[in-house]
């Protein structure tokens, strides 16, 4: 699941509609619920909305093969015997663990993301300087630039700042642009047309209508709730954007899921 379970506010809007005799508090309202519909149907992904975690690094023996941390080979110095994929014998060392590309270490923490920037890193109560003291690096991974490496655990049940505790604020999500605006600001107005006083369109339109003939004038248009099936709205820059963002319906973002993995812990409540 992603860290979020709707958008944090109501995306931006430029309305095309006249909304200079509307309440203020509907437009809000219906601007939400543009909002969290647009968010689901585009997969879950936009933001960018502020999170608190709390994570843990993982030390150099987690991110071996279980032939690696198995066996009366297991270690914690000097070299450590495993076999690889291919079933060949290797020797390997617990210290100085290296990534794919780094010839030394490299101290990293992988944050979920999309990770879109870092707000405030607190360790022990000291705030470290970006670009200094730490970086990121796609896909959201947290790399630590000098001084001591991130620890590899913490005491969770002491609040954030606390000696021993390590916490990272960032904004998670993609940036709404212009054309997602455009979006949920047509999503909004038909909303609007239809929810205001008087309204005879957006929700309060019939969708199972698909033929009306008034004064000698017939009109057939396609069944809608076929196009709720696809994911589809019927307006057209709501579902070009759609199409463009999200052209193979997913539901949320794309995930790899590993029962070595340690996510980060989230306080969700008190607030």
């Amino acid at each position: 699941m992603t860290l979020q379970v709707g958008p944090c506010d109501p995306w931006p809007t430029r309305l095309c509609c006249n909304v200079d005799e509307t309440d203020p508090a509907d437009v809000e309202h219906w601007t939400r619920v543009a909002s969290t519909i647009l968010w689901y149907l585009s997969g879950m992904r936009w933001g960018p909305c502020p999170v608190t975690v709390r994570p843990c690094r993982r030390s150099c023996l987690d991110t071996a093969p279980i032939s690696f941390q198995a066996g009366p080979y297991a270690s914690t110095g000097g070299w450590i015997p495993y076999i690889d994929a291919g079933g060949v014998w290797r020797n390997a060392s617990p210290c100085g663990c290296k990534s794919s590309c780094s010839c030394g270490e490299l101290c990293e923490i992988y944050l979920p993301g999309p990770v879109y920037d870092v707000q405030e890193v607190n360790e022990g109560g000291q705030i470290l300087t970006p670009g200094v003291e730490y970086r990121v690096d796609a896909p959201g991974r947290l790399v630590r630039l000098g001084g001591p490496c991130w620890p590899t655990c913490q005491d969770m049940a002491a609040p954030e700042g606390d000696p021993g505790t390590l916490a990272v604020t960032y904004r998670w999500g993609l940036e709404l642009d212009a054309a997602a605006i455009a979006a949920v600001s047509e999503l909004t107005c038909h909303f609007l047309k239809g929810c205001a006083s008087g309204g005879s369109c957006g929700c309060k339109t019939n969708p199972r209508v698909t033929r009306m003939n008034r004064q000698g004038v017939e009109v057939e248009r396609q069944d809608v709730t076929l196009l709720y099936a696809e994911g589809l709205t019927g307006l057209t820059s709501v579902d070009m954007w759609l199409m463009a963002v999200n052209p193979y319906r997913q539901r949320s973002p794309s995930r790899v899921y590993s029962p070595d993995f340690k996510r980060p812990r989230v306080t969700t409540w008190p607030p």
